[in-house]
């Protein structure tokens, strides 16, 4: 069992930058990929970015360039960096745990509300 908690979310202008964390207790943290999904209101929730236990990264094609996934085994925590962000990437932002990069996640985040407005 993983438990997911993120942290970092809040109002910025477009053009700024925020920082997400997800601190994970529990199950051995560094055997799990992790992920950020995000959804958007009235939209599907959609991928933004997963990195393996190694270090292998990918990411969605609207977010490449300004997004930035990195994780600490160490501490138990993945990060997303955001940078020049735009009124669209407002949503919920849900950290995630999947058995392998790619694969569907099995654990949940209860969501981070990220808003890019002026």
């Amino acid at each position: 069992q993983v438990q997911l908690v993120e942290s970092g979310g809040g109002l910025v202008q477009p053009g700024g930058s925020l920082r997400l964390s997800c601190a994970a207790s529990g199950s051995i943290f560094s055997i799990y990929a992790m992920g950020w999904y995000r959804q958007a209101p009235g939209k599907q929730r959609e991928l933004v970015a997963g990195i393996s236990p190694g270090g292998s990264t990918n990411y969605a094609n609207s977010v490449k360039g300004r997004f930035t996934i990195s994780r600490d085994n160490a501490k138990n925590t993945v990060f997303l960096q955001m940078n020049n962000l735009k009124p669209e990437d407002t949503a919920v932002y849900y950290c995630n745990a999947a058995r392998f990069l790619g694969f569907e996640p099995i654990y949940w985040g209860q969501g981070t509300q990220v808003t890019v407005s002026s």
